[in-house]
């Protein structure tokens, strides 16, 4: 097991992103706790700067190899291009793999959730249309909270408002992992498997540090970790967009998961678009052409409902 310590260097996590500047968002709240067991569990509300909504919401989830980065870094920005849209967006720290071992990030996420819909009414948010968004780790939040819904051992109502849903009703991930086991061997197919020592199947690994235990000895506690072990009718449809040279998630990872959404939820339910060339977290991803047709696909899912 892992212990809580003071994160060390980390190969994943070389430079954290600096701060976002928010600072011409006038109606905002900070660092409002969403549950009370750790300090990482607060949360950010920006709203749009017109309007009494109720708005649509934007959860952002950011990523950090599941052990750095914050809410309120640079990786919120694309979703912040929300508010000109309509959208409130709710950008959530959680806890991590110096903290907290899977699933606690999960149970987080959905607390986070749950607040957002017990909170509406203050916040002018609206708790029927919520959609999950993030890239990397924040890509693989936003996909488990869009396939696990009402699965038990990944909500801890403890941490408050049991009363209410933890389900999203749209998914945008950002080159998000998924099955952890084939990372190392999707990379290899595509030639760009990194050496030794910087390799997901190796005690050192974000994926192995996650779970507390080198993950190739935990198949079991891997696939309770994989968002597609929980694809069932009725999630929520998904945009999932990929780099195809990601040297650290293979978009192997997207195209499986589509694939295997496609085959429960139906086509029309489904987007997956691979960005040629792109690496991962490649610029290309927060371009106002493609944060634009994010946000379209937001629109059509929120809004047209």
């Amino acid at each position: 097991m892992l212990n809580n310590q003071t994160p060390t260097p980390h190969y994943a996590i070389q430079e954290a992103p600096p701060p976002a500047d928010t600072s011409h968002i006038r109606r905002k709240f900070l660092n409002l706790s969403y549950a009370q067991l750790s300090p990482a569990q607060k949360l950010d509300i920006y709203l749009p700067d017109e309007g009494d909504g109720p708005y649509p919401v934007i959860v952002a989830i950011h990523g950090g190899a599941f052990m750095g980065c914050d809410k309120a870094d640079l990786q919120v920005l694309p979703m912040l291009e929300g508010l000109m849209r309509g959208y409130a967006v709710v950008s959530i720290n959680y806890r991590m793999s110096g903290e907290a071992e899977f699933p606690a990030l999960v149970q987080d996420a959905k607390a986070a959730v749950r607040w957002v819909r017990a909170n509406a009414r203050q916040y002018k948010l609206d708790p029927q249309k919520i959609a999950a968004w993030g890239g990397s780790a924040g890509g693989y939040l936003s996909t488990i909270l869009g396939t696990s819904a009402g699965i038990a051992n990944l909500e801890d109502l403890s941490l408050g408002d049991p009363d209410q849903s933890c389900a999203v009703q749209a998914v945008v991930a950002w080159y998000g992992p998924t099955n952890f086991l084939k990372m190392d061997e999707h990379l290899e197919a595509s030639g760009l498997l990194a050496p030794p020592g910087f390799r997901h199947n190796e005690a050192n690994s974000p994926e192995s540090l996650l779970l507390g235990q080198l993950i190739t000895e935990i198949p079991d506690k891997v696939k309770t970790a994989n968002p597609e072990t929980y694809i069932r009718p009725g999630a929520p449809p998904f945009l999932l967009q990929h780099g195809t040279k990601d040297p650290v998630v293979p978009v192997q990872q997207s195209i499986e998961f589509a694939e295997k959404l496609k085959q429960v939820l139906g086509e029309n339910r489904v987007t997956l678009e691979l960005l040629d060339g792109a690496e991962h977290a490649d610029v290309r991803f927060e371009t106002s052409e493609n944060v634009s047709r994010v946000l379209d696909f937001l629109d059509i899912h929120l809004k047209s409902a």
